[in-house]
């Protein structure tokens, strides 16, 4: 399992709190100093069945500041995948890679299992 953070997010610590709790063995990454790839973001973005929005933490300082909300909807899938890898801030966490199963954002029932 791949647990992709930002140590100082709040639920990011809930999340990998839980992880803990639940005696599971992950590898733990910091999203600002080893950003996903575009090609790990393109793989998980067609395994996990979401749409790319779902990958951009929409309540973040750099998504404001870049004007994103109204920028995204006029942008390839390609342009908004080569964003999300260009900066870990840009990039909703925590992401979960456990195989097949791509977790995005920490809700503690989908993150249940062992």
């Amino acid at each position: 399992m791949l647990f992709i953070e930002y140590p100082k997010c709040s639920t990011c610590k809930k999340a990998k709190k839980h992880l803990e709790s639940l005696g599971l063995d992950f590898e733990d990454r910091h999203i600002v100093e080893q950003n996903p790839t575009a090609d790990e973001l393109k793989q998980w973005i067609a395994q996990s069945g979401y749409p790319v929005k779902k990958f951009f933490n929409t309540s973040g300082v750099k998504y404001r500041e870049l004007g994103l909300k109204d920028k995204l909807p006029e942008m390839s899938e390609a342009e908004q995948i080569a964003l999300l890898a260009s900066d870990g801030m840009l990039v909703k966490r925590p992401i979960l890679v456990d195989g097949d199963r791509i977790l995005v954002g920490f809700k503690e029932k989908e993150w249940s299992f062992g």
